[in-house]
């Protein structure tokens, strides 16, 4: 299964994530969506699974606290990540019961085993801050086994 990962769009949803996204069979927004519309067009490329993050009405339809799904045989574990402050992939292994754990909040794309989890931030892909690339990733499910890679955006 290939799935789309994105975080972090702050209201601005690039052109660069059609073609990022082309062939995935679900995405998950890992939070800070900022706009509704944002979900709207991210489903004309496949259906769509959010949690808010800190800058995310809570209530805003579409949006949840945390995601809890099983592909494949592996649990994966969506939330923004600012619920644990500033996490760090260490710290999100250890605080969640999971195969795969994918958050936002930071920023900073990151791919990076703990033990035997696949911890995941597709970074930001919306406005540019903090002098970071705009990225995504991309999270396959085959086998029993989760791979990830990040891709840049323009």
């Amino acid at each position: 299964m290939l799935i789309g990962l994105i975080s972090d769009t702050h209201g601005l949803l690039r052109p660069e994530v059609h073609d990022a996204f082309a062939g995935v069979e679900l995405i998950l927004h890992a939070g800070d969506v900022c706009s509704d519309t944002i979900l709207d067009e991210l489903m004309l490329i496949a259906p769509v699974q959010a949690v808010y993050g800190n800058c995310d009405d809570p209530w805003m339809p579409g949006l949840t606290q945390k995601l809890e799904m099983e592909f494949g045989g592996l649990r994966v574990h969506v939330s923004h990540g600012h619920e644990l402050g500033r996490p760090k992939p260490a710290q999100l292994a250890a605080a969640y019961d999971a195969d795969v754990i994918v958050y936002g909040h930071t920023h900073v794309a990151a791919i990076e085993r703990v033990g035997t989890k696949l911890v995941v931030n597709p970074g930001a892909a919306g406005p540019k801050r903090f002098a970071l690339p705009a990225t995504v990733a991309r999270l396959t499910i085959t086998g029993g086994r989760a791979e990830a890679e990040l891709v840049t955006l323009g």
